[in-house]
């Protein structure tokens, strides 16, 4: 039964913080599958889960507390943002999830159609929830991370059938090429890809690779990953299976790498050329990103949440010019490795 393990009340201090449907609601939502809000409320109950498991392992590295914010959007739903800043081993480590409803903008809109979705009439109304997190570590050998999950729907209006689809992905950014690390990260999300389709991380890895192209560099802005989208073409909980096989595999593909290289030493060249990598990834998250556009489209948006991905610290150096191990890893940028 694909709705086993979803058919519960969620589990008390199983969140960062109360969760953003109300409790009552969201509980009678998971355990009734025919519910209209079940596979939102079991996105919901998993965003949040999955939120805690991972800030208690960065937590549990770094020594420190995340600092929670849980906060409403003025015209529908919230979140919940999770940050550990200037901290000892994450210079920005940031969780975020939300939970929104509302009526689309007119360039969110746009932006859809151009992907091909039928939307219809001229006041859209929508839900989103995700989870979105973007690891900037201290020493420039412990590698950036970033994975978003997301499920968007759009209620059917006037007879129309109700518009729904999953997104996500992870990814990898090192400052210097790490074989070990690349196969190890590669390998863990093929495993979880495997379970679903053979076929899956292949292709997602290849979208993956085309996504973060920072055309005006020529340069992917990491080593790459999965990266899906508009996924809707099979029942909405066997897609929601598969993203959960995704989810589950952030901490074993990330964790036992941060573990790895917590105690390497580094020197102040390293550091410079981290922050001048670093500057590659606000290239990218400011001009292509489509989740941090559609955030700025987004009405009563929270900004602080959005640009949570932006590092604490990143430089531009004019006409900067890499060193043999820099160079190895621009190879790999600009000619992407078949990694498992």
């Amino acid at each position: 039964n694909e709705y086993k393990s979803y058919l519960r009340m969620p589990e008390i201090g199983s969140y960062m913080a109360q969760s953003i449907t109300p409790l009552d609601d969201l509980t009678k939502a998971l355990a009734s599958p025919d519910n209209e809000d079940h596979v939102a409320a079991v996105m919901e109950d998993y965003i949040m889960t999955l939120q805690k498991k991972f800030c208690d392992e960065l937590a549990a590295v770094d020594g420190s507390d995340f600092r929670i914010d849980r906060w409403e959007r003025p015209t529908g739903g919230g979140g919940v943002s999770c940050v550990l800043q200037d901290s000892k081993v994450f210079e920005k480590a940031g969780v975020n999830i939300s939970v929104v409803h509302g009526i689309l903008s007119k360039p969110a809109i746009q932006q859809m159609k151009s992907r091909g979705k039928d939307i219809f009439g001229e006041e859209v109304r929508f839900k989103a929830m995700g989870i979105s997190s973007v690891i900037h570590p201290v020493n420039p050998h412990i590698p950036t991370t970033h994975f978003n999950y997301r499920y968007f729907e759009i209620p059917g209006v006037e007879g129309r059938e109700k518009v729904w689809w999953f997104g996500g992905g992870s990814d990898l950014t090192p400052n210097f090429l790490n074989h070990d690390d690349a196969k190890h990260f590669h390998r863990t999300l093929k495993e979880a890809c495997d379970t679903h389709n053979l076929e899956y991380y292949p292709k997602f890895k290849k979208w993956c690779d085309e996504y973060f192209y920072i055309k005006h560099r020529q340069e992917r802005r990491g080593i790459g990953g999965i990266f899906f989208d508009d996924m809707d073409s099979l029942p909405p909980m066997e897609i929601f299976n598969f993203v959960k096989s995704c989810g589950d595999s952030v901490i074993p593909s990330y964790m036992p790498l941060v573990k790895e290289h917590l105690n390497d030493t580094y020197t102040e060249e390293e550091e410079k050329w981290k922050r001048l990598r670093r500057g590659r990834y606000v290239e990218f998250n400011l001009v292509y990103d489509r989740g941090t556009k559609f955030g700025l489209y987004t009405e009563n948006a929270r900004i602080e949440s959005i640009l949570m991905s932006l590092p604490l610290t990143a430089n531009w150096e004019y006409m900067n010019e890499p060193g043999e191990r820099e160079w190895e890893l621009i190879k790999v940028l600009r000619d992407p490795v078949d990694w498992v």
